[in-house]
């Protein structure tokens, strides 16, 4: 009943932000239905429909549409901004020292960084000739939120995600 009354609340107060020219009640807003499955007595829907008028009488007027470059026209508010050509890609890589020596990776294994942070292998197996002694590496950004660790750039990256 409470979830069912803050959703009412959270649908009443976007028409109430979408509104432009005058508030408009609750009881105007749902069905005769509705009303009745929230429950609410007189003054609560009262209460209610005054904390909107407020909420709405408090909020920013409305700012000029924006304009399309290509052709001056305004751009609807419902547009959202365009996205990331390579998503995952603004992000920048990570530099950091590994906690420990590193003899190779699997699947499972888990870097400590000195920056703190923990990245385990998803993909890629390695055994490396030699144990590197806290050996510099890079995560890198893939496309997706993919991350790569890189031990040598010489070497296979490994597939990882961020622990912590």
């Amino acid at each position: 009943m409470r979830r069912y009354l803050l959703s009412v609340l959270l649908v009443a107060n976007s028409f109430a932000a979408t509104a432009q020219d005058r508030f408009v009640p609750v009881e105007q807003r749902l069905s005769a239905a509705q009303l009745a499955e929230v429950g609410l007595d007189a003054v609560q829907l009262q209460t209610l429909n005054r904390v909107l008028r407020e909420a709405e009488a408090s909020m920013p007027a409305p700012a000029q549409a924006p304009v399309a470059a290509n052709t001056g026209a305004p751009v609807p508010a419902n547009v959202p901004a365009p996205a990331a050509m390579h998503l995952g890609l603004e992000e920048g890589p990570v530099s950091a020292r590994v906690v420990g020596d590193v003899a190779g990776w699997q699947p499972g294994t888990v870097f400590t960084l000195d920056n703190g942070q923990q990245w385990q292998v998803m993909k890629g197996q390695m055994k490396l000739r030699s144990t590197l002694r806290t050996p510099q590496i890079e995560v890198i950004p893939g496309i997706a939120g993919r991350w790569f660790l890189q031990v040598d750039e010489d070497l296979p990256k490994a597939r990882v995600f961020r622990l912590r």
